[in-house]
């Protein structure tokens, strides 16, 4: 990946009222076109206002912004849905255990050069990011290896400089960079068994991040709005009861997930594929079976079917299925 042009920077400004619907006199500097790293926009996206907020404060004001909450709550969907608005360039970076100092960093490889194998320093996506005006997201932050968080740590002052030990060179953060990261924990590691694998976060990196804000589940209103908006032909009395009920079953899974009674949470993109397989499958059972229930524990099942019949008032029915591609 090659560096920006010199001169890609924010050049309009744009009104946070009109773009997000928060109540404020807020402007914010925003591009006025977008490059290849500028994610879609997703015209149907419901802002809570809170989160927001601090994420704007993040583009606005090169705060480092840490959004918390269980997971399918749509916190990256929330950076990138933002950045989408503002055209800011926005890449995210998954911090599972297979991630590396080497990948962060970088490594030597072997090119050729004049018709010669030599050997040359890339850099990986972290000295590229700091030194472009980019909106970098660390996913499951609390899930990175111990040395990995270190090699972040460095760049989590806005002024921070990072050295590249590699090539002896200071890389300065370009005006524009930003930096975010998403996690299901507040730090201080696993604490309800729900998710293994996260680590505790020591002191000196967590009060680094100037802004930390939580991202619950939407309310049943603003879930049923999105999802309606891209299903219409649920948008009818009786695709109307249908909706509400399976949005119901969602809920009663994020309670049983929260009380350690199962552990698969239906996020409200899964109510939304669940829509789109029903409409797929004219049939809501083999739908809800296909795009959630065959992802869950055997012995969680039985709870999940409860959930089922109790919001639908009937059993699962085991379908015969004829889909019609057209």
């Amino acid at each position: 990946m090659s560096n920006f042009p010199t001169n890609y920077k924010p050049d309009i400004k744009i009104s946070v009222k009109q773009t997000f619907g928060i109540n404020t006199d807020m402007e914010i500097d925003a591009f006025s076109e977008k490059n290849e790293f500028v994610p879609k926009v997703d015209q149907n996206y419901k802002f809570d206002r809170d989160t927001t907020l601090a994420i704007l404060s993040g583009f606005a004001f090169n705060k480092r912004v840490l959004i918390q909450g269980y997971h399918g709550t749509g916190k990256s969907t929330h950076i990138e849905q933002v950045a989408a608005r503002l055209n800011w360039p926005c890449i995210r970076v998954n911090l599972d255990s297979h991630i590396s100092r080497i990948d962060l960093v970088g490594k030597d490889a072997i090119i050729l050069k004049d018709g010669k194998q030599v050997t040359e320093f890339k850099e990986g996506i972290l000295p590229w990011s700091i030194q472009n005006p980019i909106a970098l997201v660390f996913d499951e932050y609390d899930a990175g290896r111990p040395d990995v968080m270190f090699v972040i740590q460095r760049i989590l002052e806005s002024e921070g400089n990072f050295t590249l030990l590699d090539t002896n060179k200071v890389l300065s953060q370009n005006k524009y960079f930003r930096m975010f990261a998403t996690t299901n924990t507040i730090g201080l590691g696993d604490t309800t068994g729900l998710y293994h694998g996260t680590q505790q976060i020591n002191q000196g990196q967590m009060d680094r991040w100037n802004i930390v804000s939580t991202l619950n589940y939407l309310s049943f209103e603003k879930e049923f709005e999105i999802i309606l908006a891209k299903n219409k032909n649920l948008n009818n009395k009786e695709g109307k009861e249908k909706l509400t009920n399976m949005i119901k079953v969602a809920d009663l899974t994020r309670k049983g997930f929260i009380n350690g009674d199962i552990s698969t949470v239906m996020s409200p993109r899964t109510v939304l594929h669940w829509a789109e397989n029903t409409n797929i499958f004219k049939d809501q059972g083999y739908a809800f079976r296909v795009t959630f229930l065959n992802k869950c524990d055997d012995l969680e099942k039985k709870i999940i079917s409860e959930y089922y019949q109790r919001c639908f008032g009937v059993d699962l029915p085991e379908s015969s299925i004829n889909v019609t591609i057209s």
